[in-house]
């Protein structure tokens, strides 16, 4: 790693270092340099735990537990300047442990690191978000056996690596990432390099493994979840229809867990969603502006109580004020995922939303500038 000097226009070589002569330790700074900022490892990660020791009749702690955008789980190893002979069978270890974690559990093990760590705010949304739902109900995390494997090291023995690219060959996801310090005055400067595989490769790497899983039974869950949504949503538009309800009538059956409609304001919706444990009717303000979604939303819950007495049962007014978006609903408890009452939740579902459009048509239309430049069909 070279420095640039502009005056002289000259690169001066920065002096690499060795973590043992600079006093530094494994898990007081590069562990906490990695769960503080885990994108240094070149993707977005989620850590859920620190030092974790929940395995059944063993002692051992793995370093770094993290969630990847597919909500699958990776195990991160560090090492210092040496990765030593058996951190490839430690990692591996490791991740058969954490391979039968399931959602309810990864979501308890996040919350103990967020009561610890944090001012203890909510695991199940932190992961949703971090995941782009709207909520973990009906999703599951670790699925399969596609467990991650980070290792990083300064330096990685020959049996380290010749392990993990033969690993490699059978689709275990294990990567190696060298870290150096470098000396630049009195700064500390460090680098991090994906080692195995490299930049160029992964992306290929990626690529086919992500081809060949797409045929495989792991994703049969998946797709028994989302015929289930379609064939739901199908029941449901019906119901809507009976109803009149014909903002709904250019929808069509959806994979996802909600469907919406436009009420003539941009950005503003009327939306259908339902879970395992419950179906909601709602009225979304969902615009780019957080600042406007919330104006939009002040506007009508000053009158609250007379949209509450109109609709003839108590909303939810969620301002939200952690997030961009902000909802009036109702929510009613259900099993969603049990074909036997679809047709009463439908129902539900229909006559609610039927009311929802009645009781906000006038105080939405009201919100919308004049010139009618946000209208929306």
């Amino acid at each position: 790693m070279f420095q640039v000097n502009r005056s002289e226009n000259r690169l001066h070589k920065l002096e690499e270092k060795r973590f043992s002569d600079l006093a530094l330790r494994e898990r007081d700074h590069l562990q906490e340099w990695l769960a503080n900022q885990p994108d240094a490892l070149g993707e977005d990660l989620l850590i859920i735990q620190k030092e974790f020791d929940g395995f059944a009749d063993t002692r051992e702690r793995l370093d770094l537990l993290a969630l990847d955008k597919d909500g699958q789980v990776v195990v991160i190893e560090n090492k210092l300047d040496d990765s030593g002979r058996d951190v490839a069978w430690q990692a591996l270890k490791y991740a058969a442990y954490v391979s039968s974690l399931k959602t309810t559990q990864i979501v308890e093990i996040f919350q103990h690191y967020l009561a610890r760590h944090t001012d203890g705010q909510n695991a199940a949304q932190i992961i949703a978000e971090f995941l782009g739902l709207d909520t973990l109900d009906g999703e599951t995390l670790n699925e399969g056996s596609s467990q991650r494997i980070a290792l990083i090291a300064a330096n990685f023995r020959k049996e380290v690596t010749s392990t993990v690219l033969w690993l490699r060959e059978y689709q275990i996801d294990v990567r190696c990432y060298r870290v150096i310090p470098y000396a630049f005055g009195e700064e500390l400067l460090i680098d991090i390099q994906p080692v195995i595989p490299t930049p160029e490769a992964a992306d290929f790497m990626i690529r086919m493994a992500e081809k060949e899983s797409e045929a495989k039974s792991a994703h049969t869950v998946k797709k028994r979840r989302h015929d289930l949504r379609q064939e739901f949503w199908a029941v449901a538009l019906d119901h809507l229809r009976q109803h009149g309800v014909s903002r709904f009538d250019a929808v069509g059956p959806s994979r996802d867990n909600s469907i919406t409609c436009g009420t003539g304001l941009s950005s503003v919706h009327y939306g259908l969603a339902f879970t395992q444990s419950e179906a909601r009717v709602e009225l979304v303000f969902n615009t780019s502006s957080q600042e406007k979604n919330k104006q939009m939303f002040d506007l009508i819950a000053s009158e609250r109580t007379q949209w509450d007495a109109a609709f003839g049962a108590p909303l939810e007014w969620q301002r939200m004020d952690d997030r961009k978006m902000s909802k009036v609903c109702l929510i009613q408890s259900f099993d969603g995922f049990d074909r036997e009452i679809w047709a009463n939740m439908a129902e539900w579902m229909a006559a609610n939303m039927k009311t929802m459009q009645e009781v906000f048509s006038q105080p939405v239309t009201a919100l919308r500038p004049s010139g009618g430049g946000e209208r929306q069909t």
